[in-house]
């Protein structure tokens, strides 16, 4: 069973946090990867800089604008991640926009990605259609995951589109707005929160975008099954060093 699919099933409810390669510095990227499950993180989601990442705050652009200029590729973050799965056993996420991807080639993307044990992808510009029908056979293949958005905004019926495809979670953004921009949850956000959960899709879900300390994330989730950090965590890391982790992690759960 892949890892993520095992960590679902877990009793509990998980904590997953986002982090952008490459960023403070650019050898960062292992030891930022140890330091959160040695501190009780359930899934990592690594950040692939991008120069355009269009669902990102300015936090997260500044990261990625940083760890592009500190000289991270795609490549670079495979040759890092090589060695992984000899200290870390918790499931592993790639995150990145679709560019970078296409420019390394698909089929050898979710190549490295199965030799180093990564265990699935986000991917928030690739549509549905177009996974489903060109590229789904390959990332099967490599038994790699690829989990889908949904917003606020997204209709019913797009939602049952994407439970029927998904194989692991759905990632449930809290709204329309860029990561980052939340100041906490509202009624209307808590009442999109119940309403997804009360329609028992088959895949659980996490909620991003707004998860900033033990409130938001006890709000995120009463109804779901998890939640996702990643600005918070990047403010974390810019102002305070890698080995202090286990600070940031407290302030959570």
């Amino acid at each position: 069973m892949n890892r993520i699919n095992k960590t679902l099933l877990q009793d509990k409810k998980l904590l997953s946090i986002y982090f952008t390669a490459g960023f403070p510095n650019l050898n960062d990227t292992v030891s930022i990867i140890e330091g959160l499950e040695q501190n009780g993180v359930d899934m990592i989601e690594i950040g692939l800089p991008f120069s355009d990442p269009l669902a990102d705050g300015p936090t997260i652009q500044e990261s990625s604008t940083q760890a592009i200029a500190n000289g991270m590729t795609t490549s670079l973050l495979f040759e890092q991640l090589a060695n992984i799965r000899q200290t870390v056993t918790i499931p592993l996420i790639i995150m990145g926009y679709f560019n970078p991807m296409m420019q390394f080639g698909i089929a050898k993307f979710c190549q490295k990605c199965a030799a180093i044990g990564i265990d699935g992808v986000i991917i928030p510009d690739l549509p549905l259609y177009v996974y489903e029908n060109e590229y789904k056979t390959i990332f099967e293949q490599y038994g790699l995951k690829n989990i889908f958005l949904i917003t606020p905004q997204t209709s019913n019926e797009r939602i049952a589109q994407i439970d029927a495809i998904s194989d692991s979670f759905i990632y449930m953004v809290s709204s329309a707005a860029i990561t980052g921009s939340q100041a906490g949850f509202g009624s209307e956000q808590m009442d999109y929160f119940k309403r997804i959960a009360d329609l028992n899709l088959k895949n659980p879900q996490l909620v991003g975008f707004g998860i900033k300390d033990n409130e938001t994330f006890s709000q995120a989730t009463k109804h779901q099954k998890g939640a996702i950090i990643g600005s918070a965590f990047i403010k974390f890391l810019k102002e305070n060093p890698v080995s202090s982790i286990q600070k940031f992690i407290k302030s959570i759960l």
